[in-house]
């Protein structure tokens, strides 16, 4: 037998009072008696009752929903952005609803319309790439939209990152220095990502700056996965390139497992960083020397700059940059 669904007005009707009392105790109004409130919290209790989320979404235009776009929820950077995202959405009462892309831009933009059809009142996109075409529908929505890790290159979308570009310059920076000059430069595709071709020109700018040429076949676009990083292992080894900085942690760990495989001693023949600081850097033995971003506080700050246009408050900064480090660990001398 199909359970029957529980209304306001069968609480309001068992404890005798009106539905808008019903309304304030589950909302929170202090205007009620002590006395009435228990009453209507007991009844709750008893019949079970569910306030119903789209229903009060359409009385107030306010779901209190939050739509998260994650490319891949096995990638534990994308788990750690997510981690922050949900503690700051349960402090500000809001529900999250996660919607995983599997790294498909045609995917991603039938996701964001998904969303955006369930009246979600913001929605956080932690993509790689941000086409045009997704980047339009961003655009032509009227629901709030900040972007955490990644970045909007005509400054239009709100988002939450650090500095790419002085970052992975550092990072090159140090390979330089331990003596290497065939460095690689790993990547997703250079295609509608910002966020990429800023950590390709802090590549590029490294390498000016310590007279190196620039050598575009050092730069290997590569899917975001433990398997491409492995294999790749065999064409840097056959490309004469002794480092690598990779800007995907799963990718790295593959590419280390590779080098394994060939024999390769990391650090003494060859040396590797990766981007993101997730656990899996930690895990690996040699652990990894990685680029080290705040991953839960871009996740955590995201979601309160999202608050903050969903409830219109004044907003300082729509583009926010925040510190990192690099955390030097065994894959580097």
């Amino acid at each position: 037998m199909e359970k029957q669904t529980i209304t306001i007005y069968d609480v309001a009707r068992e404890a005798n009072v009106s539905m808008a009392t019903v309304s304030r105790v589950v909302n929170g109004n202090p205007n009620v008696k002590p006395a009435t409130r228990k009453k209507v919290l007991d009844v709750i209790d008893e019949l079970d009752y569910r306030p119903n989320a789209v229903a009060r979404g359409l009385a107030s235009k306010k779901t209190t929903t939050v739509g998260v776009i994650i490319p891949d929820v096995t990638n534990l950077y994308f788990a750690s952005l997510a981690r922050g995202i949900d503690d700051i959405a349960t402090m500000y009462k809001y529900n999250i609803i996660l919607a995983n892309s599997d790294q498909n831009n045609h995917k991603e933009i039938q996701v964001l319309n998904t969303l955006l059809s369930k009246q979600v009142d913001g929605i956080l996109y932690m993509g790689n790439n941000l086409t045009p075409e997704l980047r339009a529908e961003i655009v032509r929505s009227k629901t709030p939209i900040v972007l955490a890790g990644t970045i909007d290159s005509d400054h239009v979308v709100a988002s939450v990152n650090i500095d790419y570009k002085v970052a992975t310059q550092e990072a090159v920076q140090k390979l330089i220095e331990n003596g290497h000059k065939k460095i690689a430069f790993v990547t997703p595709s250079l295609k509608n990502t910002f966020a990429t071709d800023l950590r390709l020109d802090g590549y590029k700018e490294a390498l000016a700056v310590a007279k190196i040429d620039y050598n575009e076949k050092f730069v290997y676009e590569i899917p975001l996965t433990y398997q491409a990083g492995e294999a790749l292992a065999d064409k840097l080894l056959h490309a004469g390139i002794t480092a690598a900085v990779v800007t995907d942690d799963e990718a790295a760990v593959g590419l280390l497992n590779g080098l394994y495989d060939h024999g390769v001693n990391v650090p003494k023949d060859f040396e590797v960083i990766s981007s993101h600081n997730s656990k899996l850097t930690k895990m690996t033995r040699p652990t990894l020397t990685t680029i080290a971003p705040p991953l839960y506080d871009i996740g955590a700050v995201a979601m309160r700059l999202l608050t903050k246009i969903m409830n219109k408050e004044e907003i300082v900064d729509a583009e926010i940059t925040l510190p990192y480090k690099i955390e030097y660990r065994q894959t580097t001398k």
